[in-house]
């Protein structure tokens, strides 16, 4: 028997505080959060820094199917959509 995914989020977007998790298990649950997104979702990373070192490894990890796109890159404020293509 088949089980249909459930889309819990009507617009795709799924919000990701990356600020509430214990910092060595950060690269984990984002890991897991995006694997977990079909083509057309996005998550919506909150965190208090510009995570680049993160960024490398979702780049060498996902190649061209996550996008990343900058929605708010301010000191102690940063928001980034993950796009899954």
């Amino acid at each position: 028997m088949s089980h249909a995914h459930l889309h819990l989020s009507p617009s795709g977007l799924y919000p990701f505080d990356a600020r509430g998790i214990a910092k060595r298990f950060r690269h984990a649950a984002i890991f897991g959060a995006l694997d977990a997104l079909q083509s057309g979702e996005t998550m919506r990373f909150v965190n208090d820094h510009d995570p680049l070192p993160l960024l490398d490894q979702l780049r060498n990890r996902y190649g061209d199917r996550v996008t990343i796109e900058y929605k708010q890159r301010e000191p102690g404020s940063i928001v980034i959509d993950f796009n899954v293509v």
